[in-house]
């Protein structure tokens, strides 16, 4: 039976451990569906779309987080956006035929990186590190451990119906009484299989994992597929295109089209569309203000 788009917060009510598991279904397969992607890029981008809705959760923000894997080799970009209200979407660069290889091979030598872009006004924060490991958890357990300097663990699974994750945290607390909570949380953690991450419910992956710890469960948040393009929003792009450029286009090919690399979706100006995207600043040249 498969769980679909569901975020399961629990804590170790006396020790400083905290988890989550999430399973994305329909979010998921709403990417494939608007990309062809190659198999061995699905199981990287899918893993790194959990991996982003398990560490957005844990943020206390609101606007949206980008994590995005920069590299060199067949595979020059990967990027997974996730808003403080769990809305996921998804991306990914590649060159040639990819075969089955390991992600170190697959993006070379690159970087890693996290961008936070709170709503209000806020300034955002953007951390970077080289990527350091040979799948996505661990480059993402690299991360937190030395740019945020808070211990976690990643399991995670993919396949064409879902991508699901499982995540510790060890949280900075006065020490505990249990003393060897953490170790034990994380090795009950890793006998967990792939069939099971991805098959079974939260609540039966808590129960499975931790029915001899004393464990509180919060209530399950919605996850969803949704991108945040508009046509408001690339007309402002066109207008920061200039209109030399847009009109040059427009010569050339009679339209300019913009696809969204996100959902795919095209957006499509003729000549008057494009008039009127630069219609204040076409009238303030034939009319300027006299002093």
């Amino acid at each position: 039976m498969k769980y679909h788009d569901t975020l399961q917060r629990f804590v170790f009510e006396h020790a400083p451990v905290r988890g989550e598991i999430v399973h994305l279904g329909a979010t998921w397969r709403a990417v494939l569906e608007r990309h062809d992607y190659p198999p061995a890029l699905r199981s990287l981008l899918g893993e790194l779309m959990a991996a982003a809705a398990l560490l957005a959760s844990t943020l206390k923000f609101s606007g949206t987080m980008t994590m995005q894997m920069q590299g060199r080799g067949p595979v020059q970009l990967l990027v997974v956006e996730c808003s403080s209200e769990l809305n996921l979407r998804a991306t990914a660069k590649w060159e040639g035929v990819l075969s089955d290889m390991p992600l170190k091979e697959l993006l070379g030598a690159g970087r890693f990186v996290i961008t936070i872009n709170p709503l209000e006004g806020k300034h955002s924060y953007q951390g970077i590190v080289n990527l350091e490991g040979s799948t996505v958890a661990q480059v993402l357990e690299h991360y937190m451990a030395g740019s945020e300097q808070l211990e976690t663990r990643l399991w995670l699974a993919v396949d064409d119906a879902q991508a699901s994750g499982l995540l510790l945290q060890r949280l900075p607390a006065p020490e505990s009484k249990d003393h060897d909570a953490w170790n034990r949380a994380v090795l009950l953690a890793s006998s967990i299989e792939r069939d099971e991450l991805l098959q079974l419910s939260a609540q039966q992956i808590i129960h499975r994992l931790y029915h001899e710890e004393d464990i509180r469960v919060f209530r399950v948040k919605p996850v969803s597929f949704r991108c945040s393009c508009t046509r408001e929003n690339v007309t402002d792009m066109l207008r920061i295109l200039g209109y030399s450029e847009v009109r040059s286009v427009l010569e050339e090919r009679g339209a300019v089209e913009v696809r969204c690399e996100f959902c795919n979706r095209s957006y499509l100006f003729d000549p008057v569309d494009a008039e009127q995207v630069f219609a204040a600043e076409i009238i303030t040249r034939i009319n300027p203000t006299r002093h």
